[in-house]
């Protein structure tokens, strides 16, 4: 790009007394005479350009320099129209301008800092970005009580420079006190974590989850003024959930300020007593599981080869009842049906959990909400649970169905139950639906039988946030299934007692809460319009070859 002379004298002086601000000049003065001095020996007293600027960005200088500069555009924002004019001139680096946020001085929030990373091992060796160059980006996702936030992304590196704030509303459940500000009491009894996701987007937009973690913030309603500095340390998912990934600086501050803390014995008195009653209500879950997994063995002693799944390990290698990966969500006005929320459910990526080795093997990831959304993919088990949710949220009977396709490969898509008794599927992957009709195999050869559509072959136990039914059936195959599920000679269940006992809406559960889903930022009237101009251009350009 060429500038007119009165610009590009404008931008050698601005450059010249920056240049001169900075006294570069001598430093460089500095780096020259060391440089020769240390490095070249007495009968080579000859340095390249090369070599001093390998110098001077070994020092830092060139990284210092610029640092105090930053591209601005000299146009006035009425004149702009669709891409921004290249940048002119440069500037003084001037102090960020921090966004206003409105805030009830009626409610208690929570701000939530994070003040830099550290002992990111994995990216030790990453070189510093230049300016202006792609690079690998961590992005920090939140949810805390119906309330997902989202970090701006910064490079990935062995101190990734996280600061970032949020101010996360702490609000009661009970009606009629929703204006009320909450007292630290009342705040010690709200056991939601704050869920934190990391993912690393590389430089080819692909994502990736770092880590899952639940963050304990009531400690700081012991902390003297209100404020707390916490170093969290980040693990690994799935075969990495015991290997440390990094530790995030967290800074907890209440907001307004508590009039009365509590003490650390109270807090501390109160977390482990919800420890003790969460571990009894799922030992007692698991002492009850057992049983009835003996029960279901003793109805036919082949069905210890049926796909029979009761608990199922998140992306931290938790074990979970399968129940909790499945409640009622409400997009509202986001997806209008049940068919639009197969098919936003069906255009979130599909990739199976990564497993080191080989063997062919398939490693078990069933990931938590949030790390699913935020991650943009994952299995077709991910995919089953936000379906089924969503279904449910829409008011249907609706189940995840645990079996196999064809050649054995075990998978799982989703089922309703219509008023009429139809049994539809429903193919979390992609948004297709087929109607069940079982085959009699004691009716006559002369009685035409339906043709099964669907791929699906066994079918092992299916279940929601509610129920969980074992297929005691004499055959587990799909197309031979009667899903009459309160029939107990077809389908064995679960006491829904003790699958409350374990899944929301539980006083205490280690079982962490839905987010909500968010509305796309995508203008998505503009977007088609490109995208359809974009279709046209390609098409007349094939045309003219």
């Amino acid at each position: 790009m060429s500038l007119p002379p009165e610009k590009a004298s404008e931008l050698k002086q601005i450059i010249h007394q920056q240049l001169l601000k900075m006294d570069v000049h001598g430093r460089i003065r500095e780096v020259l005479a060391e440089t020769i001095r240390e490095e070249l020996a007495p009968e080579h007293q000859q340095l390249s350009t090369e070599d001093l600027i390998k110098a001077l960005r070994q020092r830092g200088i060139i990284d210092d320099v610029m640092k105090e500069l930053k591209f601005v555009t000299d146009v006035n924002e009425k004149e702009r129209t669709s891409a921004p004019k290249p940048s002119t001139h440069f500037v003084e680096r001037e102090p960020p301008v921090l966004k206003k946020t409105n805030i009830d001085p009626t409610r208690r929030y929570l701000y939530l800092q994070v003040l830099g990373g550290k002992a990111f091992l994995e990216h030790l060796q990453e070189p510093e970005p230049l300016p202006g160059q792609i690079s690998s980006t961590f992005t920090l996702c939140l949810h805390f009580r119906n309330q997902r936030f989202r970090s701006k992304p910064v490079p990935c590196a062995c101190e990734p420079d996280f600061h970032d704030g949020f101010l996360l509303e702490v609000h009661k459940d009970s009606l009629g006190d929703g204006s009320k500000m909450v007292d630290a009491t009342t705040m010690l009894s709200i056991c939601d974590p704050v869920h934190m996701v990391l993912i690393r987007t590389d430089t080819f937009g692909e994502t990736t989850l770092v880590a899952s973690y639940f963050l304990e913030w009531r400690s700081v309603l012991a902390a003297e003024n209100g404020v707390t500095n916490i170093a969290v340390e980040l693990l690994g998912v799935g075969t990495e959930s015991n290997v440390s990934v990094g530790v995030l600086n967290i800074r907890l501050e209440m907001y307004p300020q508590l009039n009365k803390t509590l003490s650390s014995e109270i807090t501390s008195t109160q977390f482990t007593l919800e420890r003790q009653k969460t571990a009894e209500k799922e030992r007692l879950f698991l002492v009850y599981a057992k049983q009835w997994w003996r029960e279901y063995l003793q109805i036919r002693p082949t069905h210890n080869v049926r796909l029979v799944k009761i608990f199922a390990q998140d992306e931290n290698g938790v074990n979970r009842p399968v129940c909790s990966f499945v409640r009622p969500l409400r997009a509202g006005r986001l997806l209008d049906t049940p068919r639009q929320a197969a098919r936003f459910v069906s255009v979130l990526g599909y990739e199976r959990a990564p497993v080191i080795g080989g063997g062919g093997g398939k490693q078990e990831q069933w990931c938590t909400l949030l790390a699913f959304l935020c991650r943009n993919k994952g299995d077709c088990e991910d995919h089953s649970n936000l379906l089924c949710s969503l279904l449910l949220g829409f008011g249907l009977e609706a189940f995840v169905c645990v079996g196999t396709k064809a050649k054995g490969v075990p998978h799982t898509w989703v089922m309703t139950c219509g008023t009429d008794g139809t049994v539809t599927f429903w193919e979390s992957l992609t948004g297709h639906r087929y109607i069940h009709r079982p085959i009699n195999p004691d009716d006559p050869p002369i009685v035409e039988q339906p043709k099964p559509l669907y791929p699906y072959r066994t079918i092992g136990c299916v279940f929601n946030h509610q129920n969980f039914f074992g297929n005691c059936q004499p055959s587990d195959a799909v197309d031979l299934c009667v899903f009459d599920l309160h029939d107990e000679s077809k389908w064995k269940p679960m006491s829904g007692e003790a699958i409350k006992s374990v899944c929301p809406p539980g006083a205490t559960s280690s079982v962490p809460p839905f987010p909500p889903l968010c509305a796309s930022a995508i203008d998505a009237a503009v977007t088609s319009n490109e995208i359809e101009l974009q279709l046209r251009i390609l098409v007349s350009e094939h045309r003219k070859h």
